[in-house]
């Protein structure tokens, strides 16, 4: 007999090769046609898994993320054995689950692949599925494996079966197909009910340039048609939303080969929008004690190598630049720490002066790969939104929850409401990834976790996510699609201070190491500005809008009373615009509507006469014909809702 724990806690006896699948039935039926898979003592495996020893179990539908991943997983096999059928002698690679949906990499060889086939793909993958064949796991030697592979002339399975060792090999079979898998699989490919294959792209093997290229077969699956319906239409949506395309219809941003990849330009009203973003955080700050310092775009290599982030970033770094001087380097900062760091060392500190709260809006660059950039969630050059506090130790607790109200009150003025937080620690099965004392480590998580819970935060713990040089806690929030982003961090670190040999002097005289929190609410500009763009869909908050009125004249004879509209709503503090141009009213609104302005003010003859204007919002709703003194009132109305003050 063996015991099984249960994430309620509970226990129970069964015989020895139970199955995951076993115990669902004998808890309930209605259970057992859920389950897809399952973990024993924190190890994936197949609900048919026979379980020999003593252990944990939890029991994963599709409702849980690591359902859904055994699913995906699952039905990259099937879109395998699909493809394998439809076009003979193409050679296979890997085909992971990943966020949303799986993949397959391909060397389709002499055969042409389109998005003319995508159906023909997914009527084969449906008709495997309807087969209802059972996953099945089973140990191969290396040396079958490998003469399994060499067979078929998979030059590519057979690379991945050498780095394996033998006794930890296993293929997964299921119909007449067969591929090299660890598992994780559903109990049979009839739980697939609807499917899409999403796009094709290029793929470097291994994501190694110097290698062949092979082609990316996407695609999604459910256990229902009505979720791959609304699965759909959010894609859709997306789509709408995306920052790339509503970055070019708004005139924020662009992109210029000359200037070179991942390296963004900010037209007019994008830098506005940045600069009001700026400014709303500098205020802030400001009433928190922050101190604004401004560092250079380079640093000497030696800066790098002191702080850690030259071993640790120094391949994703653009090369040294070298001077005319022999031995000496610079490098583009790929972080603004370092050079904080160099600020508060630049005189002696007293543990009375302290905390000292350095911030900037500094830039930093890093050589992505070509193939990751995307749009402005992944560039090469960016602006942080920075800031370095530096405090005794039993500052830390409260200067951390200062913080963490920073970061609330920035989500809460930009609509980001529904969030969780990650505590992310260090992997202490690799140290080798980390500087700095564990004893110090051990504090700063700590902290970390003390600070989550005395501010009520919903928060999980995520092994190994750390930063090198601390631990971190992380906002997670999900945008009006549903699609989660990590904005915002705080990191405790106690390494940099040791590196930089940092100290202040104590109320005993002597001196001592002040502990740094690293943070930053937006994280990147370019980043945030994407995500919020894609959560608005370029509709942001009344006070953050380049432009919050529109003026339209019904004709040319009404210019002179639209200008002392505008002087009016420039006199309190709205920014405004005439559209007088020879066009039909239609014509404006509807262009007006494309920029997303939030207010469309009409003059005509009767306007002029009454001292009045037509408001109409964006979106199409009338407002009535009030005075500009009342429409003055509702704007301001709208912008105290959002904008709140931030306490001092």
């Amino acid at each position: 007999m063996i015991r099984i724990t249960l994430p309620d806690g509970s226990v129970k006896q069964y015989e020895s090769s139970v199955t995951p699948m076993d115990v669902a039935k004998d808890i309930s039926e209605g259970l057992a046609r859920n389950v897809i898979s399952a973990s024993y003592n924190g190890e994936t495996l197949e609900a048919s898994t026979p379980l020999e020893v003593d252990g944990d179990l939890v029991l994963y539908t599709w409702n849980n993320p690591e359902g859904k991943k055994a699913f995906w997983h699952s039905s990259s096999h099937i879109m395998a054995q699909a493809l394998e059928e439809l076009y003979p002698g193409v050679k296979l690679t890997i085909g992971p689950a990943i966020e949303n949906g799986f993949y397959y990499d391909v060397d389709f060889g002499e055969h042409n692949v389109s998005d003319k086939d995508f159906a023909t793909i997914e009527n084969k993958m449906l008709e495997i599925a309807r087969g209802k064949h059972d996953f099945k796991l089973r140990e191969v030697s290396k040396a079958d494996a490998l003469s399994f592979y060499r067979d078929q002339n998979n030059e590519f399975k057979v690379e991945l079966i050498e780095n394996l060792q033998d006794g930890d090999i296993t293929f997964c079979d299921h119909s007449t197909f067969t591929d090299l898998c660890r598992g994780g699989h559903i109990p049979n490919t009839g739980i697939v009910k609807a499917v899409k294959v999403l796009s094709i792209a290029g793929a470097y093997w291994r994501g190694d340039e110097n290698k062949p290229q092979l082609t990316r077969v996407y695609g999604i699956s459910f256990p229902k048609q009505k979720e791959l319906k609304e699965y759909l239409e959010l894609l859709e949506e997306a789509k709408k939303r995306d920052h790339r395309r509503l970055g070019k219809q708004l005139e924020l941003f662009t992109f210029s080969r000359k200037v070179g990849q991942g390296l963004p330009l900010w037209l007019p009203k994008g830098t506005a929008l940045r600069h009001r973003l700026e400014s709303f955080l500098k205020n802030a700050q400001q009433k928190a004690g922050y101190e604004m310092v401004i560092t250079p775009h380079i640093g000497q290599k030696e800066l790098y190598i002191t702080s850690g982030h030259y071993a640790k970033y120094g391949e994703d770094s653009f090369q040294p630049i070298h001077t005319p001087k022999e031995d000496e380097e610079f490098l583009l900062k790929p972080m603004n720490c370092p050079h904080h760091c160099e600020i508060y060392n630049s005189r002696p500190w007293s543990y009375k002066e302290l905390p000292k709260r350095y911030a900037e809006f500094g830039t930093v660059y890093r050589y992505e790969q070509s193939g990751e950039l995307h749009g402005l969630t992944r560039v090469r050059g960016f602006t942080q939104d920075d800031a370095h506090i530096f405090c005794t130790h039993d500052q830390l607790d409260e200067e951390f929850k200062n913080v963490i109200d920073l970061v609330l009150y920035v989500f809460g003025s930009l609509g980001f409401e529904n969030f969780t937080t990650q505590v992310s620690i260090r992997d202490p099965e690799n140290p080798e990834k980390y500087i700095g004392e564990p004893e110090n480590w051990d504090k700063a998580e700590q902290a970390i976790i003390s600070a989550a819970e005395d501010k009520g935060l919903d928060y999980v713990i995520e092994t190994g996510e750390a930063a090198f040089y601390g631990p971190k806690l992380d906002f997670m929030v999900k945008d009006a699609l549903g699609r989660e982003w990590q904005l915002g961090t705080i990191q405790v670190d106690y390494t940099l201070p040791e590196r930089f040999d940092l100290t202040y002097k104590g109320s005993d005289n002597e001196s001592h190491r002040p502990v740094m929190i690293h943070r930053a609410p937006f994280g990147s500009m370019e980043r945030f500005v994407a995500i919020l763009l894609e959560h608005t869909g370029g509709n942001f908050p009344l006070w953050l809008m380049p432009e919050q009125v529109i003026i339209l004249t019904i004709s040319e004879k009404y210019e002179k009373y639209a200008q002392k509209v505008l002087n009016l709503l420039e006199n309190n503090e709205i920014r405004a615009l005439i559209d007088n141009r020879n066009e039909t009213m239609g014509k404006k609104i509807r262009d007006a509507e494309v920029t997303k302005i939030p207010y469309i003010l009409v003059v005509g003859e009767n306007e002029e006469r009454d001292n009045k204007i037509s408001v109409r919002q964006h979106g199409g709703e009338n407002l009535g014909t009030i005075s500009v003194e009342q429409f003055t009132e509702v704007v301001e109305t709208e912008i105290s809702k959002t904008l709140k003050k931030f306490k001092e």
